[in-house]
This record gives structure tokens, C-alpha cells and sequence, in this order.
């Protein structure tokens, strides 16, 4: 017996007690244990197999240690084979959660039986992959197809209440995994229950699998797996025999396995496990974080009262007028009855969160006491250094001073207090309560405690937290900045905003580019445009006015109906504005270009490529730690889809060589814009990854 599994016998019940902590995971010793236990207690003259967990669960999934590693035996699917096929009563008491293999393990046990708080589900199309030890085939035969469907094609957890309705699992208990499993076991004995193999049930009803694979592939935005499962499920309707359906699944399963999005979404379930582990801050104690002010009751600080409030924070919500505190409130009220509507919070805790852990303040004195600020004011850098002056005055020592810039110069802001140490900037993702990501931007001076709060806080939000340096829009918002322009670039040389929109949501991002800007509103480009201009632009830097037009005829967008497109009260998405092209077309004349034809695939590389070739700046430069940062950035805040794990690994995937080729090929019309970054020419010229600086700064 491997020690993995401990072997009891109850009578004439064999226990099997999986413990291997913390979530005891189907690693290979844990298989190898319950392949023995079973056959120990055929031969011992059990008549009945309970499996369960010690601790805090059942089986959460495979264990990740082993990705990417070559399988050991027993594999999986044939131990799932084996334990349906004993001649035994097999049950299974589950608790905490049953993912992935672990519910597949369960699927092969005769009866199921499960605690109320227990969850289950097959997350597998969330790592490009689908479940592969017979899920699709057992599930559709004890929950039917449609429910099947969903549940693997999302990846979706369900609660035990759930699952007892779809018929997963035959009965809920409350107790012990191990005391309702034995009672249930001896009460099947009693009664002369006989094994009962899911895959001998009949098979699953067939539906219209060639609608829903295309429905489900639309869906996904371009996503295999989720596709790819419904193929598997059909197998499940269509096949002669279990062993035919599971063969396909196997051949479909290494497909996926095969693919290119598997490792893109393999590397980003990692890396948002290793983007907020920093090595400086081991052993390094966040300061105290029990109450936070926010400055600005607009959008964004409302957003982020809200987050922190959902947090547990108490908050006070600093406002220059009466009024505008009261406008603020009601845009966190807002947010919160979405959270109620949601049913995360009851109506006892909304009364809490607004009447309670918010207080509304017009003076700074009422932020003496709090352990950290954040402002969310106008975007100037006149204006952050008058807040941080007066927060200098009026905060308590060792309270963090946070910025929610986008851009500015977060050394600049902290040089207007007399504790720069404790100055961080914050910059949240508008709506803040909505969106994961968190730029935790260091200066030069802010202290190494005043780091670990700030990935604190990001914790206690549920944030995806990184490490950013200073530079004009930090990670993100200077990659941006910069394949943005190679968009505006391309529209000028010919190329519509239409159909660069086009190519990109092919791609997989949810928006292109212009839609995006139309939501964002166009008048924060334009700001930014009119500040660079005033700091003084370098002559080869290529800029156009036709959106500046657009603003100073009141066009910013979604907010007022037009912007790149139209939209109309009631109804989903804009149509293409048909006054753009007339801007465009006076501005080529204007600047005495002669438009040129874009393919998608062009539009795509270059946008790509200028992607790529500033990621590889910012890493370089220190701005981002690890390409996996940039990774992190672009995923969660960026709309960059997740299956192709980033554009430093998508480059990874498609060649740096090969990119750094169509880099320089762009050179020798804009040898400006698209000056090749040093890191990329260094990883080439020695044939590296951005992957190996990964494994390198892990």
C-alpha cells in the first residue's frame, strides 16, 4: 500500500482514506494506493470499498506538480476503469470540493454520497484540456447531455444540493466523510445493492451536437477546449460502447494536449499563481490595514470604496462638497445592490457596508486616522501633488499613500511629501469592484513593508497584483499606448479602424482596439495627446488629429452615443460611424499619404509585433520583473485572451526569431517606431525563451 492511502477493514467494508495534504491531490502515489486498496479488498473478501479524504477534501485534481512531466502508471483513466470494473460495491463519501479527476474518480465509485458544503466539477477546458479518465462519458450518463454539456464545457463547480438534482450524486449527508460513507455503505449492503457501473448505464440522449459545438466555439472567442468537450460528450450519445467513447475521448483529449492554447493556458494558470510571489518580500510584514480613505467619489473611487468595502475595510469617502459625497454614496450603493442582487452579500450586510463601514467626509482632517489613502482625482499632476501635500499634512505616521494614476510619475507625486518611503501607486482598472487587475507600482523610495501592504490589499480585494516600476503608464498602459499606435498607424496608412477591430476580435480579444477606446471614452487618449504634445514630441514620432476632431465635436464614445461607432439607446454594440471615414480620408490628404490594402494576417502581425517589441522593453528595463508580469497585465486587464497566455508567451509560441524578422522588415519604413528592443535581440541571438527569464527570476 502506498502511504498515500490508508487501508482500514470495517467489517466487511474496505476503507480508503486518501491523505495527501492539502488537497489531496491524484498524484501518482495516491493512484498506485487505490489501485492496490482495491485490489486488496477483492482479495481479503470485502464486499464493500469506501473511498474519501482526509482533511479538508476529497480529491481536488490532479496534482500539478506532475504537468508537464511524463505519466506515470497507473494512469488515471485506466484506474477509473479499474475501480468501475471491481466486482465490489464502491462508494464514494465526498467533501470539500471533487474537481477534474477527483469527480471522475467518484463517477467510476458506484454511489456517491456527499456532505451539503461539498462542490464538484470538471474544470479541465480552463487548461485547454478536457477531462480524459472518462468524464465526458460518465457524466452524460447519470446527469444527461445538456447538463453534462454545461457543466464541462464551463468548467463550473456546482454545490451538492446541485448535484443531487442532476443525479451525480445519490444522497447528501451532514457528518464525516468517513461515518456517512460507512453508514451508507452497510445500509447498501443490508439492502443487497449490487455494484452499479455508470458506464453501464444507457447511453445519454443525442441533441443537435454540430449547433452547440459552433454555438460553443463563438462563445469561447476562438477557445479549442470548450468546443472540443462537446465532440467528446457526443462520443458519449453516439459511440457503440463505453470503450468506443472512450477512446475518442483519449484521441480528442491528446489533440488538446497537443495544442498550442494548452500552453498558453497552462502558463497562465502558473503565472497567476507566481505573479504576486515576490522574492524581496519574504519575511517582510505588511503594515496595518483595518481602514482606508479614498479621495474622489467619481467612477473609479467609488469602484474601489466598493472592493474594499466588500473586503471588510471600512472606508471613508473624502469629497469637496455635500453634494458631491452624496453622489458619491449612491455610486457605491449602486455597486453594492449589484453585489445583492448577485446574492454575495444579504440585505442586513448592505445596510452594514453603506450606513456603517462608509463614512463621507468634504474636510482631509477626517483621514487623520486611516492606514491608507488612495486618490482617485483628475489625472494632472498639479492637482496629485496639492492631494499628497495636504495628505502629508493630515495623516497619521506610517499611514501608505496611495495614487490611482495611470501614467503620471509616481516619484514626482511621492517628492511632494515629506515621506516618500511610504508613497505607492495603486492603479486600479476601471470599475475597479469589477476588475482584477492591480498595478502595484514602486518608486524609488517606497519602503519594502509599504510593497507588501500594497499586495496585501490586493489579496484581501481579490486582485491579480503586480509589480510594476515607474515609467510613463507603467506595464500596461505603456504597452498600450504603443500597439495602439501601430493601429493608428496602419489606419493612416490605409487600414480602417473596422477592420482592425475585426481582425483583433478574431484573434480572440473581446474588442478591438477602436471599441475599446469608444468604451474607455476617446477623451482620455486625447488628454494623454495633448500632454505629450506639451512635453514636446520627437519629430519622428508619427501623429495624427483626426480623433482630437471627433472629441472637439463632443464625440468621446459610448458616453455620448458616437465615437469610432454609433450607438443607439436599447440596443447592443455601435455601427461603424460613418463620419470617421471622412476624417481619415482629409487626414491622409492632409499629410499626403496614399492609402494602401491591409490583409487581416498584416494587421495582425504588426499589431503583434508592437505588442511584443515593448513588453520586451519594459522587461528589459526592469519596469516589469518577469515576461510573466507582463503576462499577468495583459490578461486581466487588457482583455488578451487567456488561451494564448500572454504575448510574451504567445510570442514564445510563434518564434522570436520569426517576430523579431518582421520587426526589423517594418524598420526599413519607420525606423523609429519600431527600433527592436535589446532583450528581444539578445534572447534571439542566444536562442532563450522569455519563458527561460521566468524560470530564471522564479
Amino acid at each position: 500500500m502506498s502511504d498515500a492511502i490508508e487501508y482500514q477493514l470495517e467489517g466487511e467494508i474496505a476503507v480508503l482514506k486518501a491523505q495527501n495534504p492539502p488537497v489531496n491531490a491524484l498524484g501518482v502515489d495516491i493512484r498506485k494506493g487505490l489501485l492496490s486498496g482495491i485490489e486488496r479488498a477483492e482479495s481479503e473478501g470485502a464486499k464493500a470499498v469506501l473511498i474519501y479524504g482526509d482533511g479538508r477534501t476529497y480529491f481536488a485534481g490532479a496534482d500539478i506538480k506532475e504537468f508537464g512531466k511524463p505519466p506515470q502508471e497507473p494512469w488515471l483513466p485506466e484506474l477509473c476503469n479499474r475501480i468501475e470494473a471491481s466486482p465490489l460495491v464502491v462508494v464514494s463519501a465526498m467533501h470539500g470540493t471533487a474537481l477534474g479527476g477527483g469527480l471522475e474518480v467518484a463517477l467510476s465509485s458506484h454511489y456517491r454520497i456527499a456532505v451539503p458544503t461539498a462542490k464538484m466539477g470538471l474544470p479541465e477546458v480552463h487548461l485547454g484540456i478536457l477531462p480524459g479518465a472518462g468524464g465526458t462519458q460518465r457524466l452524460p450518463r447519470v446527469a444527461g447531455t445538456e447538463k453534462a454539456l454545461e457543466m464541462i464545457t464551463t468548467g463550473r463547480h456546482i454545490g451538492a444540493k446541485e448535484a443531487l438534482e442532476a443525479g451525480i450524486i445519490d444522497r447528501i449527508a451532514e457528518g464525516e466523510p468517513r461515518e456517512i460513507g460507512l453508514v451508507y455503505a452497510r445500509e447498501l449492503l443490508s439492502a443487497g445493492a449490487g455494484r452499479r457501473a455508470v458506464g453501464e448505464m444507457p447511453a445519454p440522449a443525442a441533441v443537435d451536437f454540430d449547433a452547440i459545438y459552433e454555438a460553443t466555439l463563438k462563445k469561447g472567442r476562438g477557445q479549442l477546449s470548450p468546443a472540443t468537450c462537446v465532440r467528446a460528450v457526443q462520443a458519449a450519445a453516439e459511440a457503440p460502447s463505453l470503450e468506443e467513447g472512450l477512446k475518442r475521448e483519449r484521441e480528442l483529449f491528446m489533440e488538446l494536449m497537443n495544442s498550442d492554447q494548452r500552453l498558453g493556458l497552462i502558463h497562465a494558470f502558473f503565472s497567476e499563481r507566481a505573479v504576486s510571489k515576490l522574492p524581496e518580500l519574504k519575511g517582510v510584514e505588511p503594515r496595518q490595514l483595518a481602514s482606508i480613505g479614498v479621495i474622489g467619489g467619481g467612477t473609479m473611487g467609488a469602484g474601489i470604496a466598493t472592493a474594499a468595502l466588500l473586503s471588510g475595510l471600512s472606508v471613508v469617502m473624502l469629497e469637496m462638497s455635500e453634494e458631491a459625497a452624496a453622489a458619491a454614496k449612491g455610486r457605491i450603493a449602486g455597486n453594492l445592490q449589484g453585489a445583492l442582487k448577485r446574492g454575495k452579500i444579504s440585505e442586513e450586510q448592505f445596510a452594514q457596508l453603506t450606513e456603517e463601514a462608509l463614512s463621507l467626509a468634504t474636510g482631509y482632517e477626517a483621514l487623520s486616522d486611516v492606514d491608507l489613502v488612495i486618490e482617485a482625482v483628475f489625472e494632472e499632476m498639479s492637482v496629485k501633488k496639492e492631494v499628497f501635500g495636504k495628505l502629508d499634512a493630515v495623516c497619521k505616521k506610517g499611514a501608505i499613500l496611495a495614487s490611482n494614476t495611470s501614467y503620471l510619475d509616481v516619484n514626482e507625486i511621492a517628492a511632494a511629501t515629506s515621506r516618500p518611503e511610504d508613497v505607492i501607486g495603486l492603479h486600479f482598472f476601471s470599475p475597479a469592484h469589477v476588475m482584477k487587475l492591480l498595478e502595484v507600482v514602486v518608486a524609488d523610495k517606497t519602503a519594502l513593508d509599504v510593497v507588501a501592504t500594497g499586495f496585501e490589499l490586493g489579496k484581501r480585494l481579490k486582485k491579480i497584483s503586480v509589480r510594476a516600476g515607474v515609467c510613463d503608464g507603467f506595464i500596461g498602459n505603456r504597452i498600450l499606448a504603443t500597439y495602439r499606435k501601430a493601429a493608428d498607424h496602419m489606419v493612416l496608412d490605409g487600414a480602417s479602424p473596422y477592420q482592425i477591430d475585426k481582425a483583433l476580435t478574431e484573434f480572440g480579444f473581446a474588442m478591438g482596439p477602436f471599441a475599446v477606446a469608444d468604451l474607455a471614452g476617446l477623451d482620455i487618449g486625447w488628454a494623454v495627446r495633448k500632454r505629450k504634445r506639451a512635453e514636446g514630441m520627437d519629430p519622428r514620432d508619427r501623429d495624427s488629429s483626426y480623433a482630437d476632431k471627433m472629441c472637439e465635436a463632443g464625440n468621446f464614445g459610448q458616453k455620448t452615443g458616437k465615437g469610432y461607432y454609433v450607438y443607439e439607446a436599447g440596443k447592443r454594440g455601435g455601427t461603424p460611424n460613418p463620419e470617421v471615414s471622412d476624417l481619415i480620408a482629409a487626414e491622409r490628404a492632409e499629410q499626403g499619404i496614399t492609402p494602401r490594402a491591409f490583409t487581416d494576417e498584416e494587421i495582425l502581425n504588426r499589431y503583434m509585433a508592437a505588442m511584443v517589441n515593448e513588453a520586451a522593453k519594459v522587461v528589459g528595463e526592469g519596469i516589469a520583473r518577469r515576461p510573466l508580469d507582463v503576462d499577468m497585465t495583459l490578461l486581466f486587464g487588457y482583455g488578451f485572451p487567456r488561451y494564448r497566455g500572454g504575448p510574451l508567451k504567445w510570442a514564445d509560441i510563434q518564434g522570436l526569431d520569426k517576430i523579431l524578422n518582421n520587426i526589423k522588415s517594418y524598420a526599413e519604413e519607420d525606423a523609429y517606431f519600431w527600433e527592436a528592443a535589446p532583450l528581444l535581440e539578445t534572447l534571439v541571438a542566444e536562442g532563450r525563451s522569455f519563458d527561460d527569464l521566468n524560470k530564471e527570476n522564479s
